[in-house]
């Protein structure tokens, strides 16, 4: 009977780790065949071949500016910032255990984005200056939004509402700064807030680049203790988890990898609020879903951006297509936890 528990046991956990492999290699490919696509369509369309030669630094005609110059940065653009917006959506939906806690939701975005526009329209200030004010602005709503919801004892659905009502506060700032803003500075401003990939230049990729392949491994490395939080604060004690130290350390790290892609492509709507999700359905029970949240992160950015630019007689940024197709799924959890009574 006891072999028999084991066995059943065993073969369980076996079948869920083919299907993480298998699902997060589909995802791998899924993401390699956009970035190709991205690197071939467009205005002109290049073959694979010619698309190689100019990444392997070979001169082609045409394709070396096309390629090199506008698409390639494009396209790093949405991997990056599509594995930022995901994986740090996934730590704080997993940290505090509730789909709504995202960074599009709770206002840390919305942070990110008031202080780099402040920056853009008052100060006209570089890119650099941008980064940095988007981080910190990041950082000092996370700690405002964790400071007033702490009270007697921490809530969640607390946190949700105060983060809710700091994203309206905070989208009231950016709306006057628009207001007063020079002329000329206000279609920097609002292409920026709806997020876009258009104009990337790979001088302006290097701060987020480098960010993500520091604190990727970090982040991965905790992962085991995230799904731990995901438990509770009682089960990850007992587990030996240092749950302060291992939130701070995991707030810090998606708060920064979340600011740079915001400041480097606007705040792509819903990514963050998507990826985790998905991944987590695709995937499975069993293992850690952050790799995956990453890799569905890149393919809403990249598949999102390729419908903007050609699948409408016009073409619109990234940040419409997905907020097309995150809004009904947030209105959808809305009225699923009013009903519950967890807001």
């Amino acid at each position: 009977m006891i072999n028999e528990s084991m066995n059943y046991i065993i073969e369980g956990r076996l079948k869920r780790r083919r299907r993480f492999i298998f699902m997060t290699s589909m995802l791998v490919l899924i993401a390699f065949a956009l970035s190709c696509t991205m690197l071939m369509l467009g205005n002109t369309i290049y073959h694979a071949w010619d698309v190689v030669r100019v990444l392997l630094g070979e001169d082609v005609k045409g394709a070396s500016f096309a390629v090199g110059t506008l698409r390639l940065p494009r396209m790093l653009a949405g991997v990056f910032s599509g594995f930022a917006f995901g994986v740090g959506g996934y730590i704080f939906q997993t940290m505090l255990r509730n789909p709504l806690a995202n960074p599009n939701v709770i206002g840390i975005t919305a942070g990110s984005s008031a202080a780099a526009v402040f920056c853009i329209i008052v100060l006209q200030a570089s890119n650099i200056v941008v980064s940095i004010a988007s981080i910190f602005g990041g950082l000092v709503t996370v700690f405002i939004i964790f400071l007033l919801s702490k009270g007697t004892s921490f809530s969640i659905g607390r946190l949700i509402l105060i983060g809710i009502g700091i994203q309206a506060m905070l989208n009231a700032v950016i709306s006057y700064l628009l207001l007063i803003g020079k002329t000329h500075d206000i279609p920097a401003a609002m292409r920026w807030l709806s997020g876009s990939l258009n104009g990337a230049k790979m001088e302006n990729l290097y701060p987020l680049i480098i960010t993500v392949v520091i604190l990727a491994p970090i982040i991965i490395a905790l992962g085991k203790r995230l799904d731990m939080l995901e438990l509770g604060e009682q089960a990850a004690t007992s587990l030996g988890i240092d749950t302060n130290k291992t939130r701070i350390v995991l707030v810090i790290c998606s708060v920064l990898i979340i600011a740079l892609a915001t400041a480097t492509t606007g705040p792509i709507a819903f990514v963050a609020f998507l990826a985790g999700p998905i991944a987590k359905r695709l995937v499975g029970v069993g293992f850690s879903s952050i790799i995956p949240a990453g890799l569905v992160g890149i393919i809403l950015v990249l598949a999102s951006d390729l419908i903007g630019q050609f699948a409408f007689v016009a073409r619109y940024p990234v940040g419409v297509i997905t907020g097309i197709l995150g809004a009904p799924y947030l209105i959808y959890l809305l009225i699923r936890f009013n009903r519950k009574g967890d807001l």
